[in-house]
């Protein structure tokens, strides 16, 4: 375990952006894997590799992208490692990012998934209001020990293991009928 975890810091050295971005797709395919082998007991023979693929292809263009981009502008817009600079910051991500990711995650699903845009738009009011309440239930207590405790470039990978559990959710609730 230690080797692996020296491989990664040497990654996210050399390439900081990459190596979250990866991180992420990894980690949101996981989160499905959970949720179609855990949550809904599907078992290997019926595992839905396609549906487990969009998780990691999302995180891959969108969610690690856009989250490592926001983690950085956050710590460019707001200075300091207080624990009312770590406050701020959650405020910005549960007011500004939360709601505007899990709209796209939501869009971005029901896009690869076939759906029309009328599904698409019927899903969303379906889920999106249950979605982003379950994020206020978790997320807050999370973002403040990551902004106030974890460096910058460590951040979406902290974010990404919390979130293998809320991604197993996400991926559940999108996908059920």
């Amino acid at each position: 375990m230690a080797l692996l975890w020296k491989g990664y810091q040497t990654l996210l050295k050399k390439h900081p952006v990459k190596t979250q971005v990866c991180s992420a797709a990894t980690l949101m395919m996981l989160g499905d894997v959970i949720s179609q082998q855990v949550v809904e007991n599907r078992g290997f023979k019926h595992h839905d590799w396609p549906r487990s693929g969009r998780m990691a292809f999302i995180g891959l263009i969108y969610i690690g992208p856009c989250i490592t981009l926001w983690y950085r502008a956050l710590d460019y817009l707001v200075h300091g490692t207080s624990k009312t600079t770590a406050l701020k910051k959650m405020l910005l991500d549960q007011i500004i990012c939360a709601p505007t990711i899990l709209g796209g995650f939501l869009t971005f699903m029901g896009v690869l998934s076939g759906l029309s845009s009328e599904q698409i738009a019927n899903k969303f009011k379906k889920d999106y209001k249950d979605v982003l309440i379950t994020n206020y239930y978790i997320w807050p207590a999370v973002q403040v020990a990551n902004f106030y405790f974890v460096p910058l470039n460590h951040r979406l990978i902290v974010v990404q293991f919390v979130a293998i559990f809320w991604n197993s959710y996400l991926s559940w609730k999108t996908n059920k009928e």
